[in-house]
């Protein structure tokens, strides 16, 4: 499986986006704005893990105009779409970054933040060592990553449902979004990189989508997974089927509801 880092999004934004966005990003997204903006007056804004752009938009909102922001991704096929979809947004800088390894001087940022993209860094001590030498003394940490799989019901129906298509050689995709739920684990990377004030805070939201099916074909046409499908010669057809119906069973078929909850973090950088 190649790293989900490095997968091509360009192709599937667009599912991402209309299928996945509203449903389990933009709710968070509104969320972490409201704290971002709160903490942040005047200076500037660095977003790690952009994606396609949805917590940049509420940001960009919610932020005062003397705010600038930057809005950063590793992966160019979603920062291109970004900056296409907020192309009449002004005062949004956009650059390729790896959290892990940021191109930026030290102390260039009053805020930093980060929606699900911390799941996704492999050295993850180092991607908070980095956060933490791009802000000024006393800036401020923002962040979310997904509670616990069984927390996340959708997280559950579909890591179950792939799997029973290769029962011998399950993909493992589904697995990665959850990685960072200890807490403890958190309040340590936290702590050992240099950030103090820690609060970090599950926070239950409503998963609402237009149709079981259209959740569905998000989670398998517009994610990582579809690579490791079409390498065990697996087609995503009968698989968007499935998970549709798995997804009306737990949470009704038009339209679908359920559960999700993520974790949220905030740290001041402290020395």
């Amino acid at each position: 499986m190649s790293n989900s880092l490095e997968h091509d999004y360009a192709p599937v934004c667009d599912l991402y986006e209309r299928h996945l966005g509203s449903a389990l990003f933009e709710p968070y997204a509104i969320d972490l704005a409201h704290r971002v903006a709160a903490n942040c007056q005047d200076g500037s804004v660095l977003e790690l893990a952009c994606g396609t752009g949805i917590l940049t938009q509420q940001l960009r909102t919610h932020l005062r105009s003397t705010v600038s922001l930057t809005a950063t991704d590793i992966n160019l096929g979603m920062l291109d779409y970004a900056q296409k979809k907020l192309k009449d947004l002004k005062g949004i800088e956009w650059k390729q970054a790896d959290i892990a390894d940021l191109p930026f001087p030290a102390a260039s940022f009053n805020v930093v933040v980060c929606q699900f993209g911390l799941m996704f860094v492999p050295d993850k001590d180092r991607a908070f060592r980095e956060m933490r030498r791009v802000l000024v003394k006393g800036g401020v940490l923002a962040l979310s990553v997904w509670d616990r799989m069984e927390m996340n019901p959708w997280g559950v129906v579909v890591h179950e449902t792939v799997a029973r298509f290769f029962p011998e050689n399950p993909p493992q995709f589904f697995k990665a979004p959850f990685n960072s739920a200890d807490v403890e684990v958190l309040h340590r990377l936290l702590t050992a990189n240099g950030f103090d004030q820690i609060e970090i805070q599950a926070v239950p939201m409503e998963c609402r989508s237009s149709s079981a099916k259209s959740l569905a074909v998000g989670m398998i046409e517009g994610a990582p997974i579809l690579a490791e499908i079409q390498e065990r010669g697996g087609s995503p057809g009968p698989i968007v089927d499935a998970v549709a119906t798995a997804f009306a069973q737990t949470g009704g078929d038009t339209p679908y509801h359920s559960t999700m909850q993520a974790i949220v973090v905030t740290a001041r950088a402290s020395k």
